[in-house]
Order: C-alpha cells, then sequence, then structure tokens
C-alpha cells in the first residue's frame, strides 16, 4: 500500500513537473523572447501564461468541487480551449526550431550583403569580484545591436507563426466541432443475417459529451442529423453527458425527439459513472431510450444486447457477458451495444456477429490518436476480430476542449447485409 502511495505520488510530481516545463516553454519562447523586460506585452504574456492553466485546472476540478453550473460554464471555456491551444503551441513551436537557425542565417547573409556591420570591440571584464551575472549584463550591453536586432526579429516572426498556426488549428477543430458531426455510411455484411432484415440500417451515435460547452443547441443537432437518416434503430453507445441530471436536464431534453421503427437503446459509458450513473440510466428511460443493462432484446431479424462500461465495476455495475448474452439463440444473429472498443475480446469469446463502440473519439486532436491506439484495439472504423466485426464510431461531440483535429465527428449509418440476399 505505502508503495503504491508513494508511486502514485511520484507521478503526480511528474505530471505537474511536465505541465509546469511545457509553460515556462511557453513563456520563453512567445514572452521572453520576443518582448522588453518590464514592458507592458511582457507583462501581459506572462499574465496569459499563468491564467491559462489556471483556468484549465479549474474546468476540470469545478464539478467535483460543487462549483455552481453557470460558473463552471464560464470556466470552462477559456480553460479547456487553453488545454487545446497548449498542445498546438507546443507542437508549432517545436517545428519553428527546425526553422530557426536557417531563418536567423538567412537574415545576417542579407543584411551582410547589403551593408558590413562594423565588429564590436571586445572588451576584457576582470575575473575577480565580478559575479557571472554581471559578466553576461556587461557582455550584453557590448553586444552589436544589429545582432540583437536580428534576433528579436527572428524570434517574433517565428514564435508568432507559430502562434498563428495554432490558432488556426484549434480554431479550424473547433469550428468542426460546433457545426455538428457529419453523417457515415458503412454497409456491413453478416453471415448469419436472415434475408429479411437485408438493409436494415442503424444510427449509431456515441460520446455526445453534452454539459457545460456542448449543451442543448448541440443536442438538437445532433437529433435533426440523426432523424434525417431514417434509421430503423437508433444506437446510443454511451458518453453522453458530463455533468448531472440537475444540471443538464434541458441539454437532454431534445433526445426525447428521437425517432425510428425499432426505437432507441442506450448504453452506458465511463463517463456516465463520473456523472450518476443511476440516475443517469433513469432519466433516458424517461426520454424515452431503451436501456440495455447487460441484457438484450429479440428484435424481428436478430438480437440486440448491451453491456455497462467497464467504469461501472467500480459501484458493482461492471459488464455481465453471461447475462446479456447466455443462454441465447446462437442460430442468431447477435449485434452487441458496448461502449469501449476493449470488450471485443469478451463479444468473440459469447459469439457476436457485430460489436459497436465509441470512447476513442478517433484520438479527437492529432496526435491523440497513436495514444489511443495504445489502449484500444481500433481506434476508429470496421476491424475483424475472429468471427466478430467490430465497428468503433468517432463520435458525435468532444471531451475537454470541444476541438477535434485529424478525427472529424460523425455519425454512422451501419446497413446491414444478408449475405443470402
Amino acid at each position: 500500500m505505502v508503495f503504491v502511495v508513494v508511486m502514485l505520488v511520484v507521478a503526480g510530481l511528474v505530471v505537474v513537473g511536465m505541465f509546469g516545463g511545457l509553460h515556462w516553454y511557453l513563456w520563453r519562447r512567445l514572452v521572453r523572447d520576443t518582448t522588453v523586460r518590464w514592458s507592458i506585452a511582457r507583462r501581459a504574456g506572462t499574465g496569459v501564461i499563468i491564467a491559462g492553466p489556471a483556468l484549465l485546472v479549474g474546468a476540470f476540478v469545478a464539478e467535483s468541487a460543487g462549483i455552481p453550473f453557470l460558473i463552471i460554464q464560464i470556466i470552462a471555456w477559456p480553460g479547456y480551449m487553453w488545454g487545446a491551444l497548449l498542445v498546438y503551441l507546443v507542437l508549432w513551436l517545436l517545428v519553428s526550431e527546425l526553422v530557426r537557425p536557417l531563418f536567423r542565417r538567412w537574415i545576417t547573409r542579407a543584411n551582410s550583403s547589403a551593408t558590413m556591420v562594423p565588429t564590436p570591440q571586445h572588451v576584457v571584464v576582470p575575473a575577480t569580484g565580478v559575479s557571472d551575472a554581471a559578466t553576461r549584463d556587461r557582455r550584453k550591453q557590448q553586444e552589436d545591436p544589429a545582432s540583437v536586432s536580428r534576433r528579436l526579429f527572428v524570434s517574433r516572426a517565428a514564435s508568432g507563426a507559430a502562434a498563428l498556426a495554432a490558432v488556426t488549428t484549434v480554431g479550424y477543430g473547433s469550428y468542426g466541432v460546433l457545426t455538428g458531426p457529419r453523417v457515415k455510411q458503412l454497409t456491413v455484411p453478416l453471415a448469419n443475417l436472415p434475408r429479411a432484415a437485408h438493409g436494415f440500417r442503424i444510427a449509431v451515435v456515441s460520446d455526445i459529451h453534452l454539459g457545460p460547452i456542448l449543451g442543448r443547441g448541440f443536442a438538437e443537432r445532433v437529433v435533426q442529423t440523426i432523424n434525417g437518416t431514417q434509421p430503423d434503430l437508433i444506437a446510443v453507445v454511451g458518453d453522453l453527458v458530463d455533468g448531472s441530471v440537475e444540471h443538464l436536464r434541458s441539454a437532454v431534453e431534445p433526445l426525447s425527439r428521437l425517432h425510428a421503427r425499432h426505437g432507441a437503446y442506450f448504453v452506458t459509458g465511463n463517463h456516465e459513472y463520473f456523472s450518476g450513473a443511476e440516475q443517469w440510466t433513469e432519466h433516458v428511460q424517461e426520454l424515452g431510450l431503451h436501456l440495455l443493462a447487460n441484457s438484450r432484446t429479440e428484435l424481428p431479424h436478430f438480437d440486440l444486447a448491451g453491456v455497462n462500461d467497464i467504469q461501472g465495476a467500480r459501484i458493482g455495475q461492471g459488464p455481465d457477458f453471461v447475462a446479456a448474452l447466455g443462454n441465447r439463440d446462437l442460430a442468431r444473429t447477435a449485434v452487441l451495444l458496448a461502449h469501449q472498443p476493449v470488450q471485443i475480446h469478451d463479444a468473440v469469446e459469447f459469439g457476436v456477429d457485430l460489436q459497436l463502440s465509441g470512447h476513442t473519439h478517433g484520438g479527437q486532436m492529432w496526435p491523440g490518436n497513436f495514444l489511443a491506439g495504445l489502449a484500444n484495439p481500433t481506434v476508429a472504423g470496421l476491424e475483424r476480430y475472429g468471427d466478430t466485426q467490430l465497428y468503433v464510431t468517432r463520435g458525435a461531440g468532444a471531451w475537454g476542449p470541444p476541438v477535434r483535429v485529424g478525427a472529424p465527428s460523425d455519425i454512422t449509418v451501419i446497413e446491414l447485409a444478408s449475405k443470402q440476399a
């Protein structure tokens, strides 16, 4: 136990150190290297570098700290957006590190060809009784003004270009989320699907993440998009919310207007267990969604099953594949709703034909897809595991910053195909 506590403390210190180190790097490149000491610009830039991470941390801990929801909403926007900017400011600044020496050399050669710059006189600084700091200050005073000007110009140009690229990246990624998910069409052949079910259409939506940022307006766009596809069945595969029923009752109300011939079904995601899973499983049923909590329903031509998210095991409500899939007619096709792709291994064992999942967001913000790939067998798309196929949607919303880069949000309409047709 003591060893675990020590490891957690060490891990926490490492994370804090890295977080602080990244912000020091941002301050150095964006503020210190581009402004004059004690200037208004430097003070303003330093204030932003301090306020950004403070708001980001505040956005993460606000709800658990019992802060009023209005305050959470006010903090969430700038806090989470700073998190996205942090990622791309660091990445673009690292790219600029490769360009800076070349740019500086080009500027130096251009200036040298235009005019001869006199070489400064070397000043011998007595070693006795003079501190290193004083030596550095005196050397700076003796430095060629033209050289200082060139260095400042290069720093401002490189840092400005990196900042512009980061803001553009985040702005484009945010626009893609806020305008709503696009519709994907996918045909999935299933060996045991009867001819009568050929062409059956399932609208798969996951990771809507209604909360302090994505609210009622976003839910209305999602519902309108889903209903516009005229599916036979709607599968809501977890992570519907980031917040309590009390705070998000109005935001989720549009889901009561979801319409499909065979209804809309819901399974929990890990975020429901951070937001009051018992209250949410009751409320989604009040909205008209059918809850599949380690259970299944027999549709006319195949079985539809759903299991709780793995996170539910913390409160004794984890996934139970025996309850959901045991004692069923193995001759019937089985479609499983399971939030996390890692549940595919149990699905294979229980003879599931198709598992529908979300959770990964496709990585949400590049290069997050590489990190998501370390924890999930499939990050996005359709893959086969033995006789079971797994489809992972990138999700409709976004967690944290409402930004997606390289992983556009989607609602997928899966058309089941019978090989007997």
